[in-house]
């Protein structure tokens, strides 16, 4: 069955675009659908032929509606809905293929209440699609991320225990301005009163999250997003002052905004200033400063400085004659039948 052009498909679209807006004409049910205006209200008897109240409305603001009162179902979803679901799903969560899982336990339950031969595409999906582990993954505590939603929308202050990478835990009291998710991390955009400046925190490393008595304006115009890659940069244990033989304009494409700040130098602009902190200058100089394609100069930062050392002397060694007797094996497999 061809999800999106199936009657049933199309009479369950039908069913979703009245529900969200009432007064529908047939023209415009028709051309949503991709049918004629005959098709549509086909669609339409379909719904009433399944006990599904629709009125028909006459006059300049006239259309289709539901009946005022008619329960229907919280949710459905057409078979492509559902694959895309359990495929966000199992991208953004592997462990989600185990039903142990948290987040496995719920995908299971809405698999089970889809109708039999949706779920049944569902399941099959979740069942044999084999997800890799990521080393790298760090989920946030959903009642810790839920304190911290309910904290920004009724804008008060929340007291936070964090552990730091490091194992350092500390407590801060924050203006919650934003949870923003980046790249597969959940971050906390806040002004800390610890430092009186804004950070952003991990929110799988807030241990807990208590909801104060003090309320906070939030910042107009705020841009959550914008705000975080701008302080991602900033904050961090190692200073970072990069200065780059080229300007601005054509540095900006290849320096993110969680690098720091750039800045012209020069009275013509020539040059530009890389300014920010890193908390791991070893990465800072292998992923970061090694992939712009424009010559620099650490004129600050000690660690970023060795870092940017270590790493030249080690693309140094690779391109060097290797010791005597080194590698002679490989040498002697090179070239020939």
């Amino acid at each position: 069955m061809e999800t999106g052009t199936s009657p049933t498909a199309r009479a369950l679209r039908t069913l979703e675009i009245l529900r969200t807006r009432p007064g529908t004409t047939a023209e415009q049910l028709a051309e949503r659908l991709g049918v004629t205006d005959r098709a549509a209200r086909r669609y339409v008897a379909i719904l009433r032929e399944a006990g599904i109240p629709v009125d028909s409305v006459r006059g300049p603001h006239g259309g289709y509606q539901l009946r005022r009162g008619t329960r229907l179902p919280p949710v459905s979803f057409t078979q492509s809905e559902a694959l895309s679901l359990v495929m966000a799903v199992l991208d953004g969560r592997p462990a989600a293929t185990d039903p142990g899982d948290l987040v496995g336990s719920a995908l299971g339950k809405v698999i089970h209440a889809l109708p039999e031969g949706i779920g049944r595409q569902a399941a099959a999906l979740r069942e044999h699609a084999a997800a890799a582990p990521d080393p790298s993954a760090a989920y946030a505590d959903p009642a810790v991320t839920s304190a911290l939603v309910d904290a920004i929308a009724s804008r008060r202050r929340v007291v936070i225990t964090y552990r730091s990478e490091a194992g350092n835990q500390w407590q801060a009291e924050v203006d919650p301005w934003a949870v923003v998710v980046r790249r597969a991390r959940w971050y906390l955009l806040c002004h800390s009163h610890r430092v009186d400046a804004v950070r952003t925190y991990r929110v799988d490393r807030v241990l807990v999250a208590e909801e104060s008595a003090v309320g906070f304006r939030m910042p107009e115009d705020l841009d959550p997003v914008t705000v975080l890659e701008e302080n991602l940069g900033t904050g961090w244990a190692y200073p970072t002052r990069v200065l780059f033989d080229a300007p601005v304009e054509r540095v900006v494409p290849w320096v993110g905004p969680s690098m720091g700040r750039l800045e012209p130098v020069g009275a013509a602009g020539e040059h530009c200033m890389l300014v920010g902190s890193t908390r791991n200058p070893a990465m800072y100089a292998q992923e970061w400063l090694a992939a712009v394609p424009f010559a620099f100069h650490i004129v600050g930062g000690t660690e970023l400085r060795d870092a940017v050392a270590n790493l030249a002397s080690r693309l140094g060694a690779a391109v060097s004659e290797p010791a005597s007797g080194a590698g002679q094996g490989w040498r002697q497999g090179v070239g020939g039948e």
